[in-house]
C-alpha cells in the first residue's frame, strides 16, 4: 500500500522549527526543546533570524537556507509573519505545516481573513496545514514530541485527538500522573485545513494506534467525519467526548419533527450508528483513557460482583440497577465450585461475598470460577483493605488472571494510603481499576453500550426497491413542479402522493372547492368522512379549528363545509384553496404515532419516530436515527421510545402490527435517500393497529438541490448504491450479477481468496498471503460507499451464491481520482467477466464525479497489462518502484 498522504505531517523524516529560540517560556523554545529531549531521530533544523545556534544546533535565517528536504515546518512566530513564511515554506517544497503562533485568535474576523489567505496558498502548492493550534502535536511512539507542553508524554497504543489545546494539555497532565501512554496526541485548533475526519482517517491506517479518544466541539464536514469515524470504529475502539449538548432557546420550525429534534440528539445517534461510545464528562474521558489500552470487550450486560465487603458490593449493585445492568444467577456448576473452597458463611449469590479476611488465593479462585460461568459477561472485583487481606498479592492475582480470559475484569480498589502501592502496580499492567464500585459499574455499562453500538455499525441497509420499486419518476415530477412554482411546502394531496409513490399506505384524499363538491366527494367515498381546510402554507389545521371529524350524514358534510369555508375566507383570503375530504378512519385498537424527517445542518436528513396526535410536542416522546435504515435499525428506533410499550398486547388491546411500522420507517428512509429535495416531513398521525398502518395526514417541505451536488451528497451515511446492481451474463451465456459488496459477503470473500492460485494471489496482493486477517476482512467488506467502492461478480454455484471476482477503488485525497485493483478467480478468467466488472467500476467513479482511475500492476503481470491496454489505460513506469507499472485511465 502507498504511504498515507498525511505521513509527512505526523511522521516527518525532517523538521524545521521556525522561531526556535532559547527565550524562556516562548513557544519556539518549548517545541524545539521537546523535540530534542524526546529523542527525535530525524533531521532537525532551527530557523531563527537573530541567532547562529539554538541549543547547540546550527540555526538558519530562513528555511530556504537549509538546502535539504524538509517534510514538516512548525511555525511559532507571530501571526503577522505567517503569509510570508507559509509562502516561503510552500515554495521550498515543505510537505506539511503546523502553525503555533501564540497570538492567533481563530474566531476574530481579521484572523478569519488571514486563515482564508493561508489556505489558498497551501492549496496552491498541495501542502497540508495543521492548526493554528496552541498545543500542536506529538507522536510518542516515534519519539516525536513537537507539542507546546511542559511535561513528559509516555508512549502507548491510544491516540488522542482534540479540538481544544487546553483540554489536550489537561488530559496529558492527568495521564502523566496515571502512567497512561499515547501513540499520537493531535490538537486541531482552528482546523482551517486538517479536520477531525482526515485525522481519524490517518489513525485508521496507523498500526501503532489501537484505540482512539476524541474531544469534539463542533463538526464542520459530517460526511468526512462519519466516514472516518465508521472506518476507525470497525477495527479500533473509539470514544468521543463532545461539549455543547444544549442548543439554548426555544426551537422554531414548520413541522413537529423540526421542533422536536435537537442537534445533540442527532450527534448522539450519529455516534451510535458509527459504533462509537459517547462520553459525557471529562471524568469519563479519564476513565476511558485507562480502560481503552486493555481493549476490553463484553458480549452483553451480565455482570458478576465479587467482594470482601458486602456494603461495598451493594454500592455496585445499586449502580447496576440504575443502569439496567443484569446481575445474573450463577449456574449450578459455578455455585458448586464456589462451595468447594469458600467459607460456609460466605454468600454465593450475585453479589458474591467472600468475606473480609479473604486471601489473594480466595480472590483468585472465586474470580476464576465466576469468569468460567456462561451466564456472566464480565466480573467486578471489589477489594477493601481489612485485617488479613494482602492488597499487593491480590493485585498480582488479578493481573495473572486477566491474561487467561477475554472477559473484562474490572477492579474497585477502595481505600487510600493502604492501597497506593497496589494501585500503581495495577496501573503499570494496564488493569482497569477504580477507586469506587460505581465508577467500575459505569465502565462496564459503557463497554456493553459500545458493543451494542458496534452492532449498529455493521448495519448496511440494502435496497428496499429490489422487488417493489418506488415510483421515483412521479415523486420527482411533483417536487420539481412545486419548486418551479417557487413553493417550499407541498399540500396534503401532494405530500400523500409522494408517500404513495413509496408504497406507504395513505387515506384517500379529495380536494373540494365548495360545499357542494365536498358533498359529492363524500358520496363517492362513503360516510363517515373528515373535512379539513385546504390553505396554502397552513401546517397545523387543528390550531385554527380547521378539522371536523366523523361526519356521518351528507347534511352534516354540507353544513360543516359552509361553516369552515365562511370563516376561512375572512381569515385567509386568497390563500384559501377550499377543503379536503377523506374517509373517517376509526380503528378500535388504533395507536396514534408520528414519523418525521428534519434536516440537521451538519448531518443532513434525520428520521424521527414517536407518539403522535395533537399533543405530540407536549409528550415529547421521540427518538431519532440517521438514514439509511434497515429492519434492525428501524426496530432499534422504535424501541428507544416510550410509545413502544403501547404497541404490544395490553388489557383488551391486541399487539399492533410493528412490522408495518418498520416498513413505513424504511420507506421514509428510502424516500429521503433518493429525494434530496425533501427537507422536512411529518406523517402525523400514522394510525396502526393489528392489521397494519395508514397515514392520515402528511406534510412535506422541499428545497432545490445544489447544481453540482453528488448523488447521496446530502447524507452523512452513504446508502447502499443499488443503482450499480446489474444482472448480466458471461460470454458462455451463464447468468451473473455484478453488485456492490456488503458486510454479509465476508464468508464468501474468505472462500474466494482461499481458492485463488498463488500466482493470482501474488499479482493482486503482491504477497504470498493465503488468507485474509480479521481486520483485512472487515476492511474489505465493510466499506464506506462515499469514498470507496467494491464490486463483486457472483454466480450461482452448487452450494448457492459464490463470488468469482472483485474490483474496487479508493478515492484519493484530491477527490478527483481513485486507485483501483481487480482480481478474478483463476477458473473464471477469460470469460469476459473482467471487462464488465471494470465498466461497472468506471460507472461508480463517474457517479462520484471522479475524472481519473489509476493503479499499480506488477511489471511481470503481462496478462493484466494487456487487459489494461484493451480498456484504454495509459501505462507508464512507476515513479517509486521499477517492479511495478503505473496505469491511468481518464474517464
Amino acid at each position: 500500500m502507498k504511504q498515507h498522504y498525511l505521513t509527512p505531517l505526523f511522521e516527518p523524516a525532517s523538521i524545521a522549527v521556525i522561531g526556535a529560540s532559547v527565550t524562556p517560556g516562548a513557544v519556539g523554545t518549548t517545541v524545539f526543546s521537546n523535540l530534542l529531549e524526546g529523542g527525535y531521530a530525524g533531521k532537525l533544523y532551527p530557523v531563527n533570524l537573530k541567532h547562529a545556534t539554538v541549543l547547540e544546533h546550527k540555526a538558519f535565517k530562513t528555511i530556504s537556507k537549509i538546502g535539504k528536504p524538509v517534510d514538516l515546518a512548525i511555525i511559532t512566530t507571530p501571526s503577522k509573519t505567517l503569509i510570508e513564511l507559509v509562502t516561503e515554506c510552500c515554495k521550498y517544497g515543505v510537505k506539511g505545516l503546523v502553525i503555533m503562533s501564540c497570538d492567533f485568535v481563530g474566531t476574530a474576523d481579521k484572523s478569519r481573513d488571514l486563515l482564508d489567505k493561508l489556505l489558498v496558498i497551501c492549496r496552491q502548492y498541495g501542502v497540508r496545514l495543521l492548526g493554528p493550534t496552541v498545543f500542536g502535536q506529538a507522536r510518542p511512539v516515534s519519539k516525536l514530541n513537537s507539542g507546546n507542553y511542559a511535561g513528559s508524554i509516555k508512549s502507548g497504543s491510544m491516540a488522542l485527538v482534540s479540538q481544544s489545546s487546553s483540554v489536550a494539555s489537561a488530559i496529558l497532565d492527568w495521564a502523566e500522573s496515571q502512567d497512561v501512554g499515547f501513540s499520537s496526541v493531535i490538537s486541531l485548533g482552528s482546523a482551517v485545513d486538517m479536520d477531525v475526519g482526515e485525522t481519524l482517517d490517518y489513525l485508521v491506517t496507523d498500526p501503532k494506534t489501537r484505540s482512539i479518544l476524541l474531544y469534539v466541539e463542533d463538526v464542520s464536514d459530517a460526511r468526512t467525519f462519519m466516514s472516518a469515524l465508521r472506518a476507525a470504529a470497525r477495527t479500533k475502539p473509539v470514544m468521543v467526548l463532545k461539549v455543547g449538548r444544549y442548543d439554548g432557546g426555544e426551537k422554531l420550525g414548520r413541522t413537529h419533527s423540526e421542533r422536536l429534534i435537537g442537534s445533540d440528539e442527532v450527534f448522539d445517534n450519529a455516534l451510535r450508528r458509527a459504533g462509537v461510545l459517547r462520553l459525557r464528562s471529562i471524568n469519563q474521558l479519564f476513565i476511558a483513557a485507562r480502560v481503552l489500552p486493555r481493549n476490553y470487550k463484553t458480549r452483553g450486560r451480565r455482570l458478576a460482583v465479587i467482594t470482601n465487603g458486602i456494603g461495598a458490593g451493594m454500592m455496585a449493585v445499586d449502580r447496576a440497577g440504575d443502569l439496567h445492568i443484569q446481575l445474573p444467577k450463577l449456574s449450578q456448576s459455578t455455585i458448586a465450585r464456589l462451595d468447594s473452597f469458600l467459607p460456609a458463611q460466605s454468600s454465593h449469590d450475585n453479589p458474591i461475598d467472600i468475606l473480609g479476611n479473604a486471601s489473594a488465593a480466595r480472590f483468585h479462585a472465586a474470580t476464576d470460577a465466576v469468569l468460567a460461568d456462561e451466564n456472566v459477561d464480565g466480573v467486578l472485583v471489589v477489594f477493601t483493605p481489612q485485617m488479613g487481606t494482602d492488597h499487593m498479592a491480590t493485585a498480582e492475582a488479578m493481573i495473572a488472571l486477566a491474561k487467561t480470559t477475554d472477559k473484562p475484569i474490572l477492579l474497585a480498589w477502595i481505600g487510600g494510603k493502604k492501597v497506593v502501592a497496589s494501585r500503581k502496580l495495577l496501573a503499570k499492567h494496564n488493569m482497569a481499576y477504580f477507586s469506587t464500585p460505581e465508577h467500575a459499574v459505569e465502565v462496564f455499562w459503557s463497554l456493553a453500550s459500545w458493543q451494542y453500538n458496534q452492532q449498529l455499525l455493521l448495519q448496511t441497509p440494502g435496497p428496499l426497491g429490489e422487488w417493489d420499486a418506488p415510483d421515483l419518476e412521479s415523486a420527482r415530477m411533483i417536487l420539481d413542479n412545486a419548486l418551479a412554482n417557487g413553493r417550499q411546502g407541498l399540500d396534503e394531496l401532494e405530500s400523500k402522493a409522494i408517500l404513495r409513490a413509496f408504497h406507504i399506505p395513505v387515506t384517500t384524499t379529495v380536494r373540494a372547492a365548495s360545499a357542494e363538491a365536498a358533498v359529492t366527494a363524500a358520496m363517492g367515498m362513503g360516510l363517515p368522512v373528515v373535512l379539513k381546510l385546504d390553505v396554502e402554507g397552513l401546517t397545523h389545521k387543528t390550531d385554527v379549528d380547521g378539522v371536523v371529524l366523523n361526519l356521518t350524514t351528507l347534511m352534516a358534510v354540507s353544513s360543516e363545509a359552509n361553516r369552515l369555508l365562511g370563516r376561512a375566507r375572512e381569515r385567509f383570503g386568497d390563500k384559501l384553496r377550499g377543503l379536503t375530504v377523506q374517509p373517517m378512519i376509526s380503528l378500535k385498537h388504533g395507536r396514534e404515532l408520528m414519523v418525521g424527517v428534519a434536516t440537521d445542518p451538519a448531518f443532513g436528513p434525520v428520521i424521527s419516530f414517536g407518539a403522535g396526535g395533537i399533543a405530540v410536542e407536549v409528550f415529547n416522546d421521540v427518538a431519532v436515527a440517521l438514514p439509511p435504515l434497515n429492519e434492525y435499525l428501524a426496530d432499534n428506533l422504535i424501541r428507544r421510545t416510550r410509545v413502544k410499550n403501547m404497541l404490544g398486547e395490553f388489557r383488551n388491546q391486541p399487539p399492533a402490527d410493528v412490522h408495518a411500522i418498520k416498513s413505513v420507517l424504511m420507506r421514509v428512509s428510502e424516500m429521503v435517500c433518493e429525494l434530496p429535495q425533501i427537507q422536512h416531513l411529518d406523517i402525523n398521525p400514522l394510525i396502526v393497529d393489528e392489521n397494519g398502518a395508514v397515514a392520515l395526514d402528511a406534510r412535506i417541505y422541499v428545497a432545490p438541490i445544489p447544481e453540482k451536488a453528488r448523488r447521496y451528497g446530502h447524507m452523512a451515511i452513504h446508502p447502499y448504491p443499488s443503482n450499480l446492481v446489474q444482472v448480466t451474463q458471461l460470454k458462455n451465456g451463464l447468468p451473473m450479477t455484478i453488485r456492490p459488496i456488503r458486510p454479509e459477503d465476508a464468508e464468501m470473500i474468505v472462500r474466494f481468496v482461499a481458492g485463488l492460485s498463488e500466482e493470482t494471489r501474488y499479482n493482486r496482493y503482491m504477497s504470498t498471503l493465503k488468507a485474509l486477517s480479521q481486520s483485512q476482512l472487515v476492511r474489505f467488506t465493510q466499506i464506506d460507499y462515499a469514498r470507496e467502492m467494491a464490486l463483486v461478480s457472483t454466480v450461482q454455484g452448487e452450494t448457492g451464491e459464490m463470488i468469482v471476482a472483485v474490483a474496487r477503488f479508493v478515492v484519493n485525497v484530491d477527490y478527483d481520482s481513485c486507485e483501483f485493483a481487480i482480481v478474478i478467480d483463476d477458473r473464471w478468467q477469460g470469460k469476459g467477466l473482467g471487462g464488465q466488472l471494470m465498466e461497472g467500476l468506471f460507472t461508480a467513479a463517474r457517479d462520484m464525479r471522479l475524472s481519473t482511475v489509476e493503479g499499480e500492476v506488477l511489471s511481470s503481470n503481462t496478462n493484466m497489462l494487456a487487459f489494461m491496454r484493451r480498456l484504454g489505460f495509459e501505462i507508464t513506469r512507476h515513479p517509486e518502484d521499477e517492479g511495478l507499472k503505473w496505469v491511468v485511465k481518464r474517464l
